[in-house]
């Protein structure tokens, strides 16, 4: 399987998310830290999954619309959040259905590293925000590929899959590396400048039993994380 097959392991990737390190200790309370005051704000999540990051918008005073390319994921997430978020089943490969300088933030949360080509992405998520508007980026951190893979080049944009296991579920998925160089270099052709890069720590709420063996810091190399201002 690879990324395009959410709709197989729906059910188990999200109740995973619901309790797992890497998004409900790490990359969630991440970018919702990085969001800041969203009070009265019109927030998009690209790539919403079952929707826990559009909760935790919407909970926090946002007005939120939602796309993902999974049918299975949007059922998820009309299921926590009812009918009064605008979710659809959409590819962001494709151009968005949202007007021009539709919203203030725009998140798109552990998305990007699926896709090859960002360009035509990253020109509509920065068409559909208002100008100063901000996009909030979490990608796989291309330093733990290095690490993982010491015999790969690095500065080549690379295919690659691994193994996870998803409430018990073994699921392989494919992303692509790509160098740091050539994700700054893709905002800045998109019409962004980098406001703040984060390596953030875990969340203060951590359970022992699910941080890293070995792990004694608070901060480790998994995910790197983006705010992006629309220039």
């Amino acid at each position: 399987m690879t990324s395009t097959d959410y709709d197989d392991f729906a059910a188990a990737y999200a109740a995973e998310n619901e309790k797992g390190l890497f998004n409900a200790h790490y990359a969630r309370p991440a970018v919702v830290g990085l969001a800041g005051d969203v009070t009265g704000r019109r927030v998009l999540d690209a790539g919403c999954g079952s929707g826990p990051l559009s909760e935790s918008m919407r909970d926090a005073g946002a007005e939120v619309a939602g796309f993902d390319v999974s049918a299975a994921m949007v059922d998820l997430a009309r299921e926590r959040l009812g009918d009064d978020v605008d979710l659809c089943v959409h590819d962001l490969m494709d151009p968005l259905p949202y007007g021009d300088a539709e919203f203030d933030d725009v998140i798109c949360s552990l998305v990007l590293h699926y896709l090859e080509d960002w360009s035509g992405p990253l020109s509509e998520l920065r068409r559909v925000l208002k100008p100063g508007g901000r996009l909030l980026v979490a990608v796989n951190h291309p330093t733990a590929y290095a690490v993982v893979y010491p015999d790969s080049d690095y500065f080549r944009v690379t295919q690659y899959t691994e193994d996870y296991l998803f409430d018990g579920r073994e699921v392989f998925l494919t992303f692509w590396h790509r160098p740091l160089h050539a994700m700054s270099d893709s905002f800045a052709r998109a019409g962004f400048r980098i406001s703040v890069i984060s390596e953030p720590p875990l969340a203060a709420d951590t359970p022992t039993e699910l941080r890293p063996s070995g792990f004694e810091g608070e901060a480790f190399i998994c995910f790197l994380f983006f705010v992006l201002e629309a220039v």
